[in-house]
């Protein structure tokens, strides 16, 4: 299959206070994440962008290197630059059906890295998020999720003690956390989740191979039993380069205004 060469038309603007190496590398780097420049493209040489945006040879280096140390092109001499980042993670967000399902496919197309579990005394967050008295242990579960070698998410999970000790360490290795908690007979009714942004701090960005101040994505989830009692906490900080969450929206009509809502 013959190498695709990608052709520029964006500019960039010497009157910004953004240095211009970083405004190339933003301009490229966005065209990969957005699938626009797909894998095993070839992006102009350094002589060509130089001439496409009346930069110096220093400015295209410093970028390309840049998307290079980040893993998302190759340089070879003779070669070229070549795309080499794959299109992130992704699930769908609807029902907690079509979640579950979700995460067994990410689990089956991921590995998983267990950083810590243990059963210690439940943190404020996880009192509260659970409903279990202060004195209360937890299941505390740290991992990140990895595809191609490269981690995209960094996973803190709190479970009841008696559901945690439902499964072993082993197990959570090889299958999803609601899978497992799942098979204890337990019927998963809904969650409350939260999506923000953030950055990573120095145990985020450790964990994920990125710099201190790195954006992330934050996602805070509640699942919830048929009974309404709260089963499992869990925090988790993705990649916004390797991971993205998708909705199936529907236009509902109501009253006075019509509004989108999640399809069922």
């Amino acid at each position: 299959m013959a190498e695709k060469t990608i052709t520029f038309k964006e500019t960039i603007d010497d009157s910004l206070p953004t240095p211009l190496y970083h405004q190339l590398y933003v301009l490229i780097r966005e065209k990969i994440f957005s699938g626009i420049y797909a894998n095993g493209s070839l992006i102009p040489t350094e002589k060509e962008l130089e001439k496409m945006f009346d930069v110096s040879r220093i400015t295209v280096k410093r970028a390309l290197d840049e998307l290079a140390k980040e893993g998302l092109v190759a340089r070879q001499r003779g070669r070229g630059t070549t795309v080499t980042f794959n299109n992130p993670v992704s699930h769908s967000s609807g029902n907690m059906a079509g979640l579950i399902e979700d995460m067994q496919t990410i689990a089956k197309e991921t590995t998983v890295t267990i950083l810590e579990f243990d059963y210690v005394k439940a943190p404020p967050q996880a009192v509260d998020a659970l409903k279990l008295d202060p004195a209360a242990t937890v299941q505390k579960a740290v991992r990140t999720r990895h595809k191609d070698a490269t981690p995209f998410s960094y996973v803190t999970t709190y479970l009841p003690e008696d559901i945690g000790r439902t499964f072993k360490y082993e197990e959570l290795e090889a299958r999803p956390i609601l899978a497992l908690i799942e098979r204890a007979g337990i019927a998963i009714a809904r969650a409350r989740q939260t999506i923000t942004a953030t950055l990573a701090d120095s145990t985020t960005a450790s964990a994920l191979m990125v710099n201190i101040g790195s954006p992330l994505i934050k996602v805070t989830r509640i699942v919830y039993d048929s009974n309404d009692r709260p089963v499992e906490y869990i925090t988790i900080y993705y990649r916004p380069d390797h991971y993205q969450l998708n909705l199936d929206l529907s236009r509902i009509k109501g009253e006075q205004a019509n509004f989108w809502s999640t399809r069922q």
